[in-house]
């Protein structure tokens, strides 16, 4: 604990008070002896697990550990002070006692800590000590620290809009204040009161950087003593009936709507930081025994003996009961059968049978014409009708400004700010918001305004969001739709003009769309809306209103499914496989050519990126013989690299010449438009690429 660090006293919001010792503290918290014990047993299962890991480790049986030795009183407080099974809870990896308090076994423990398949946590997808359960509300856990706040914000968020009394947990130590998504969960979860315990278990040390060397200084409540609707508890973690005092309270004011609370516990680490550290390196002998002095366990059977709550003959049978419990689930789960090797590859996606939509063979030939950006707002409208489970959030989406293109243009009004309303301008806090409302049932369609600043949420997409459905073993999933803008040829210079697909291409477990028709446009999207996988939807920002891209609108019922390009011009002298605006290009460009030599080019518009259409691909290029990837994203690591290695592959023998590139020069996109135009691909270029294959 400290005093305010801005020197207000009794008007700084963070809550140190303490419990009044005058009455004991059981009775005064209503506690009886059989919760007492509880807690204790609780504490003294997660203390010997520890243990039992690391000997195991020592044995050669499991492979990593990382304990939550000392910091068991605290949580063990926090699970009585929840409800199992309706509560939420985003844990990290010294969470053991929370979890075995919200009900997980040792058994399930084992298994994970073995990697067998029947762990209910990962299935053994994660390393040991990634908690996760799908009956318990515990959302399987990932590795880096910090993205579980924003997770968290985004559960409670559901369950608000789902009208659910509950609570999510969210926690971790110290050193992860420092991440600035920590910042913008506490931010979120303030503005609009959601129900979230952050939890932060202060053991002094993030791996070997003492706390003094953070950020935050001596306590993290400094940084947020200002916040309004945010309570703030700081309380020794070590003692057991401070903690559950505290988060008692911090439910309380949770649950009454008054906003989110902060739980400063500080708390001893009486093991090093993991399996893989030696603490002795950086903390001397005399503060690792004044460290044991506050070992939890101690201090609450201690009080128990004090108050003739237990003698410590059953002090040492609950040892004897625990240590047997825990040894026989060890033995139990490492005597399981191991995974089918290529079960590895299970749950990447959803089940195929997911994808069998009702999909469209024809566009329509009939109808009013519409340009793209309005054919993707009136997709939205349709499925924001046809699933009250779909939500929209982004920067500027909500009206009257309806997103800086309009693309959200009237959904707002229509459905309410309820469904489709304006996020802080945070593009990590969009998609870690939306994957823990996503995990929680909830369809999140969310915008990231331009694919230039979508790189602060890189890390939620590539550790969290592709690795859902995989990571928790088909426990739970992540349906997102990111919707966002990309693409030159507006004069956006370095940062309004990037590509990002090849990238995104790279990570498993996300589906990724790329139309450059008002029609491909809305068949996608649609599509995006209703299954059960995330999806990163790029909309060429210089197409939105190009004639180019004008399409006779298809109705409310017309799907197109990803994986499934279209020839937009057959021909039988060279195969041009290209996406978005380039698919104008080419098709000038191949125009140009049969004017000049009566040859005729085949052009497919791949109109989605992960997946692609290989078959197709190949198809034409056996017909043809000659292929060219065209693409507007730069030469060098562009997805074109991709494609072509597979022609080369798997149509090696059917070439007449080799396979060829054309795509922007290796060069940020400048503004001139001199610049520009010589850094990104034109159909007078494309053109004469298409010339030198076809002289080949």
């Amino acid at each position: 604990g400290s005093e305010c660090h801005h020197g207000r006293g009794e008007n700084c919001n963070v809550d140190r008070s303490k419990l009044n010792r005058n009455e004991p503290p059981h009775k005064s918290l209503k506690l009886s002896k059989k919760d007492l014990q509880f807690a204790l047993k609780n504490m003294m299962m997660s203390r010997f697990t520890d243990e039992k890991h690391l000997n195991l480790i020592k044995q050669g049986k499991s492979f990593f550990h990382i304990g939550g030795s000392g910091h068991e009183a605290l949580q063990t407080a926090v699970a009585m002070a929840l409800t199992p099974k309706k509560d939420w809870g985003w844990t990290y990896y010294r969470d053991v006692a929370f979890c075995y308090g919200m009900g997980y076994t040792p058994e399930e423990y084992f298994l994970l800590a073995f990697g067998k398949p029947e762990d209910p946590a990962t299935g053994g997808r994660q390393m040991p000590n990634h908690y996760g359960h799908p009956e318990l509300n515990l959302p399987s856990q990932s590795s880096p620290t910090g993205t579980q706040f924003l997770n968290a914000v985004g559960t409670a968020l559901a369950s608000r809009r789902e009208g659910k009394d509950e609570v999510t947990y969210v926690a971790s130590g110290e050193g992860t204040t420092s991440q600035g998504e920590f910042y913008e969960a506490v931010n979120w979860a303030s503005r609009e009161k959601l129900p979230v315990l952050f939890t932060i278990q202060d053991n002094g040390y993030a791996i070997s950087v003492p706390r003094e060397e953070q950020s935050m200084g001596s306590s993290v409540v400094h940084s947020f003593c200002c916040y309004p609707d945010l309570l703030m508890k700081e309380f020794d973690g070590a003692d057991f009936f401070e903690s559950l005092k505290a988060t008692r309270d911090a439910i309380e004011y949770i649950k009454e709507g008054k906003g989110p609370a902060l739980l400063h516990g500080v708390v001893e680490r009486l093991l090093p930081h993991s399996s893989s550290d030696d603490q002795r390196k950086y903390r001397s002998p005399e503060e690792l025994e004044k460290s044991r002095a506050r070992d939890g366990i101690e201090i609450l059977k201690k009080y128990m003996i004090e108050h003739k709550l237990l003698t410590e003959k059953e002090y040492e049978k609950f040892w004897e009961e625990v240590k047997q419990k825990v040894n026989d689930a060890a033995d139990w789960a490492i005597a399981r059968p191991d995974g089918e090797p290529e079960d590895a590859l299970d749950h990447i996606f959803d089940d195929e049978a997911s994808r069998n939509l009702d999909y469209t063979t024809e566009e329509p030939t009939e109808g009013n014409k519409t340009v793209l950006i309005d054919a993707i707002n009136h997709a939205m409208h349709e499925e924001m009708k046809l699933n009250d489970k779909m939500i929209i959030f982004g920067e500027d989406v909500a009206d009257p400004k309806g997103g800086v293109f309009t693309a959200t243009r009237g959904l707002s009004t229509a459905f309410g700010k309820e469904r489709v309303f304006n996020s802080p301008l945070a593009e990590a806090s969009i998609i870690g918001v939306a994957l823990g409302a996503a995990v929680k049932g909830l369809k999140p369609v969310v915008e990231i305004q331009f694919g230039d600043y979508i790189w602060p949420a890189f890390h939620q997409f590539r550790n969290e969001v592709s690795t859902m459905r995989y990571r928790s073993n088909n426990g739970f999933s992540a349906p997102v739709v990111c919707r966002v803008a990309v693409g030159g040829y507006i004069h956006g210079g370095l940062c309004h003009s990037q590509n990002i697909e090849a990238f995104f291409a790279h990570i498993p477990g996300i589906y990724i769309a790329y139309p450059s028709t008002a029609a491909d446009a809305k068949g996608l999207l649609k599509t995006a809306c209703r299954i059960n996988d995330p999806v990163l939807f790029l909309e060429h920002k210089g197409m939105y209103r190009l004639p180019f891209a004008t399409s006779i609108e298809p109705d409310e019922n017309y799907l197109l499914p990803f994986g499934k390009g279209k020839i937009v011009k057959e021909g039988t002298d060279a195969t041009v496989i290209t996406w978005g605006i380039c698919v104008r290009d080419s098709l000038n460009a191949a125009k140009e050519i049969e004017k000049a030599t009566g040859k005729t080019v085949e052009i497919i518009d791949l109109r989605t990126i992960s997946p692609w259409d290989k078959e197709l691909v190949l198809e034409s290029v056996k017909k043809t013989n000659r292929a060219i990837v065209i693409h507007e994203d730069t030469l060098t690591g562009g997805f074109g690299g991709e494609i072509a290695a597979r022609i080369t592959e798997d149509a090696f023998k059917f070439l007449d010449a080799p396979v060829m590139r054309h795509a922007a020069k290796d060069s940020h996109i400048p503004y001139s438009h001199v610049f520009e135009n010589f850094v990104l691909p034109n159909a007078k270029k494309i053109q004469s690429d298409i010339e030198k294959l076809l002289s080949f």
